[in-house]
């Protein structure tokens, strides 16, 4: 029967992401995070209760952005040899994702608990941009 071999691949390709080269950036987790900060700021300088309940609104979705953005680094750009060369990776991405979740700062308006998810973060980048240079 011809029919499958119609639905059969001429050319089997691979590549090492799904999306082309250049779209993975710690960036975009560390706006939001410092969206996140400057919510926190605002928020303990304000005593509005309808400004304060907007801007806790808005620093948790911040937060799952942050959480979103550093997942798909975790899992779509880190590959296994990042994770041989950088074993402490996994561990920064747990501490970072923690730290933007609900027992950081999504949980808190403390500006301190930002800079914590700032500093990992930054962690997290450093071992991004060593691995881009390779």
């Amino acid at each position: 029967m011809r029919l499958p071999r119609l639905f059969t691949p001429r050319t089997v390709v691979s590549a090492h992401c799904d999306l082309p080269c250049g779209v993975y950036d710690p960036a975009q987790a560390r706006i939001e995070a410092e969206s996140i900060k400057a919510i926190c700021e605002k928020y303990q300088a304000n005593d509005d209760p309808e400004f304060r309940t907007r801007a806790l609104l808005i620093k948790e979705q911040r937060a799952e952005l942050v959480k979103h953005h550093l997942w798909v680094l975790w899992t779509d750009y880190f590959k296994a040899p990042h994770f041989e060369k950088y074993p402490q990776l996994h561990g920064l991405f747990n501490e970072a994702t923690k730290l933007a979740g609900a027992s950081g700062a999504k949980g808190s308006a403390d500006p301190e608990v930002a800079d914590r998810l700032l500093a990992k973060i930054n962690e997290i980048a450093e071992i991004f941009w060593e691995t881009k240079q390779a």
